[in-house]
């Protein structure tokens, strides 16, 4: 009886080693392997349905829509809108201010003329 029952038909052949790849392309400078597999993907356009997106920095941004605003229209319209809303809140909160101070002289006013009757009064 052999001690191997299976044979060799479950062990796997061994892989034909593969053939060396040609290392020309290593010898390359940087313009002729530009020219030769274009590495130049910086711009990448796609247009779909009408709307037109550029691949920039890593986020794919919005050029044009059909008839509405550009990705950097909308980002300096943004940008602008907060501007304005930091002006806002900073025109408020002077107002703020302005009407604490009224009140205060206000008050201040009031307390004088009360003082002013009441010597007044006492005068007489």
């Amino acid at each position: 009886m052999p001690l191997n029952l299976f044979g060799n038909k479950f062990s796997p052949k061994k892989t034909p080693p593969r053939r060396a790849q040609s290392l020309s392309n290593l010898h390359l400078d940087s313009t002729q392997s530009q020219a030769e597999f274009g590495l130049d993907c910086n711009n990448v356009k796609v247009n779909l349905g009408g709307n037109e997106v550029t691949f920039e920095n890593g986020h794919w941004i919005q050029e044009s829509a059909g008839g509405g605003a550009g990705h950097h229209e909308v980002i300096r319209l943004q940008k602008h809108n907060q501007q304005l809303q930091e002006e806002n809140n900073f025109l408020k909160l002077k107002l703020d201010i302005l009407l604490d101070m009224l009140a205060e002289t206000s008050a201040i006013s009031h307390f004088h003329e009360n003082e002013l009757k009441q010597l007044r009064l006492k005068k007489r």
